[in-house]
């Protein structure tokens, strides 16, 4: 089991709700990946990430996607690629992820938590 967290460490994830409003591939990664970018809304804005869901997911198919991504997490240089957060889905053998997502459509930028 995973060392337990206090309620004041969750309370300091921005997890967040955002609309996949680009999709490019990345063919520099060392890993099969696509670059995404994400609406957060008004408050949060549009960031940049890269994700290794090609297995599972095609360009078409997380177009217009709303997903859900931790915003607070320091910037990181993949490559020439700056990712502005991190996409959350749950890892499965082989590294197969199947992304988090909301089943209705919300407003972006609604936390999670």
């Amino acid at each position: 089991m995973q060392d337990l967290i206090s309620w004041n460490d969750f309370e300091k994830i921005e997890m967040r709700v955002g609309t996949i409003i680009t999709v490019n591939e990345f063919p520099e990664a060392k890993k099969p990946a696509y670059q995404l970018i994400i609406d957060f809304g008004e408050q949060i804005g549009i960031r940049k990430t890269s994700a290794q869901i090609t297995k599972r997911y095609s360009k078409d198919d997380l177009l217009d996607k709303q997903i859900v991504a931790v915003v607070n997490f320091p910037k990181k240089q993949i490559g020439k690629f700056m990712s502005e957060c991190l996409v959350l889905g749950a890892v499965g053998a082989d590294n197969d992820v199947v992304l988090i997502s909301s089943d209705m459509k919300v407003d972006n930028g609604l936390r999670v938590g």
